[in-house]
């Protein structure tokens, strides 16, 4: 007997993407996982329901220490969704699946060449579309996040303790920031963060970060802005 399907209805497929962690582990794994404790210890919630990717370029390591590795990032609460830049040897089943094509860049396409001006014409320098930006006009309370990989935030107010704000380029805070502020998250170390009053718990410039204790003290309560040099987040006064 031939069954005969009498609902129509159809199955819905969407598109959408999710700004991802990127956890980039080098050797040896568990001085790196020490690392990752601290900054775990130190920023409450961190990992707590976001998307991690495994980076795995480059990272010399067989099958038996990546599930090693996966094991450990369990104990800890962070679910990787995915891996990128592993060897397909090392990947196996019950694994996190491969992933390849992340933009850690702005998503500008580059446009093919145009042919070659003719001779005496004068050349037209090229420029990049300037990067988007959003403000938000009201605090950022305790337990919030407010996430733009497409360019820079502005919050006219404060960042609350337990807050983030996570910019594709910068971030402006006409307030106090007691929170976490991520600045140039996919990718732009050029990315600054600005702020009327500095308490933050967390500050993160193209993945490299400064925790609050780490920060200089005269630092504390001032207008302030920070960018990053030579791989170290740098900061001033403002006057």
């Amino acid at each position: 007997m031939t069954k005969v399907l009498t609902d129509a209805r159809s199955i819905r497929i969407k598109g959408r993407s999710f700004l991802a962690v990127m956890l980039s582990p080098d050797l040896p794994i568990d001085d790196w996982l020490i690392r990752l404790d601290d900054l775990a210890a130190r920023s409450a919630g961190f990992f707590l329901g976001r998307p991690v990717v495994l980076d795995l370029t480059d990272l010399q390591i067989d099958r038996s220490q990546l599930k090693d590795l996966i094991a450990e990032l369990a104990k800890r609460n962070v679910s990787i969704m995915g891996i990128e830049g592993a060897r397909p040897s090392i990947l196996g089943s019950g694994m996190p699946p491969a992933l390849k094509g992340g933009r850690s860049v702005s998503d500008i396409e580059v446009q093919a060449k145009e042919p070659a001006d003719p001779p005496g014409k004068p050349a037209v320098a090229e420029t990049r579309p300037p990067m988007q930006s959003i403000v938000i006009r009201e605090p950022v309370r305790s337990g919030q996040s407010v996430i733009f990989p497409e360019g820079d935030v502005t919050v006219i107010g404060s960042v609350a303790s337990g807050a983030e704000v996570i910019a594709g380029g910068s971030v402006h805070i006409y307030g106090a920031l007691r929170g976490r502020a991520m600045a140039g998250s996919i990718g732009n170390a050029s990315a600054r963060i600005f702020c009327r009053k500095l308490e933050a718990e967390l500050v993160a410039i193209d993945g490299i970060y400064k925790m609050a204790e780490d920060m200089a003290p005269n630092l504390r309560g001032q207008a302030v802005q920070l960018w990053l040099e030579d791989d170290a987040i740098m900061a001033e006064k403002l006057i």
